[in-house]
């Protein structure tokens, strides 16, 4: 369609320059001196005017074209070079990308090589373009390559080449006057922090995160940097913490994140070397953090450990206990059997409700094994000697995947029938308990 209407734009234009030239009768006369004169017609001179302008005008295109050759082939050897250099790039990475590391290191020579040279040729001061206009980014390019040689030196386990390049490729960033160079900066820098928790050197690797901007410090994966140091370091506050912040921001998955909260918060407990220091540990938790089985569980045995009561050990336990009671489903026997050992060593001495709530749950779940073995266990603390081979017997059969609760169990039957001086009853029951694997 466009086509077609200049195609009748251009019907119109000859249809009207014909009727233009073709009634313009005028004549132009030239006069030469002294006497001759020249007369052409105004249609004729309008075209030879044209045609010396058109003819002026080429003369001045080939003229400019012929000056400006030498630096349009100035111009091509430099984006050759810098094609060149680019493709330098390209292959260090891809070798680094493929585990060859040492050809990364020779790719990443060639363009730094390639870099040099082609700076060179842009300070020709007979070159009217500035350098920086031709290669703004010439600065963050050296720094990027010298960023892939120190991960290859790395790689190859060669510190004094990694950190002669990143010393390097820091400069370079330094240089580099725009946002992005502040943030390949900071790039190179979260990467160092890598490498020195590789090492096994943590001091360095904290050390470092700490010199990072405090936004870049709050990054997650500076975050993650600094759990791996804090663990490697043994610096369980430090890596409660970050691991804490990490969960907030959505680091991991919920489960991942309370197991790995949970695990961290159970060694900060099992470092408490005396009961205050492990009662301001308590207190520091969550109610939340508290009711997690494996954290009740770690802090009650330490807190008997340390020479805490039983009665603040059941405290510790009660919100545990309470979904054990419950049924919750979220708790599997091996938590729920763990729960009941903890509370076992106290049953000489339990309060009034601490036997109510075993009672109550036993009665909500009479055949679970856990709940009768607490029951005998309980009625043998309390000398009441036929409940507690009853409710033994029962457990015994239904602790198969409990053998710390069925050796127990067993042993406790021994006791009883020693009791009422069952010598035959109590052998039977000692060999049962050696034979619990």
């Amino acid at each position: 369609m466009r086509a077609l209407l200049w195609l009748l734009v251009l019907f119109v234009l000859a249809t009207l320059l014909a009727l233009l030239a073709g009634n313009n009768q005028a004549v132009l006369t030239l006069y030469w001196s002294p006497t001759r004169a020249i007369d052409i017609s105004l249609n004729m001179a309008i075209l030879l005017l044209l045609g010396l302008f058109l003819l002026g005008h080429a003369v001045m295109r080939g003229i400019s074209s012929l000056i400006q050759l030498p630096k349009d082939a100035r111009r091509w050897r430099i984006q050759q070079k810098e094609r060149a250099l680019h493709g330098h790039l390209l292959d260090a990475m891809s070798h680094y990308l493929a585990g060859r590391f040492s050809r990364a290191r020779q790719a990443g020579e060639r363009a730094l090589r390639q870099e040099e040279s082609l700076n060179g040729q842009q300070a020709d001061p007979r070159d009217n373009v500035p350098a920086a206009q031709r290669l703004p980014y010439s600065t963050q390019l050296r720094a990027l390559t010298h960023f892939i040689m120190a991960e290859s030196s790395q790689a190859m386990q060669d510190g004094a080449q990694r950190d002669q390049h990143y010393a390097q490729a820091l400069q370079a960033a330094q240089d580099t006057r725009t946002d992005i160079g502040v943030e390949t900066r900071e790039g190179i820098q979260l990467r160092a922090t890598r490498w020195a928790i590789e090492d096994r050197q943590p001091a360095v690797a904290l050390e470092r995160l700490d010199a990072l901007p405090q936004g870049t410090g709050r990054r997650v994966l500076a975050l993650r940097h600094r759990l791996k140091a804090a663990r490697q370091l043994g610096n369980t506050d430090l890596a409660l913490d970050t691991a804490r912040t990490l969960a907030r921001h959505k680091a991991f998955t919920p489960e991942a994140g309370r197991v790995l909260v949970g695990r961290l918060i159970v060694d900060q407990l099992r470092s408490a070397f005396d009961l205050d220091q492990l009662q301001r540990i308590w207190m520091r938790l969550d109610r939340e953090e508290r009711a997690w089985p494996e954290v009740a569980l770690a802090g009650a045995r330490q807190l008997v450990s340390n020479g805490g009561t039983a009665a603040q050990a059941r405290a510790w336990l009660l919100p545990v206990w309470e979904r054990v009671a419950a049924g919750e489903e979220t708790l599997t026997s091996t938590q729920r059997s763990a729960i009941v050992a903890a509370l076992e060593p106290g049953l000489e001495d339990i309060d009034g409700d601490w036997l109510q709530r075993i009672e109550a749950a036993y009665q909500r779940y009479p055949n679970r094994a856990d709940m009768q073995y607490l029951m005998g266990m309980a009625c043998m603390k309390r000398q009441l000697w036929g409940k507690a081979q009853q409710f033994l017997s029962q457990a015994t059969h239904g602790l198969q995947d409990e053998p710390e609760l069925r050796r127990n169990a067993w042993r406790a039957l021994a006791e009883l029938a020693e009791e009422r001086s069952d010598a035959a009853a109590a052998q039977q029951a000692w060999k049962q308990a050696a034979l619990v694997r």
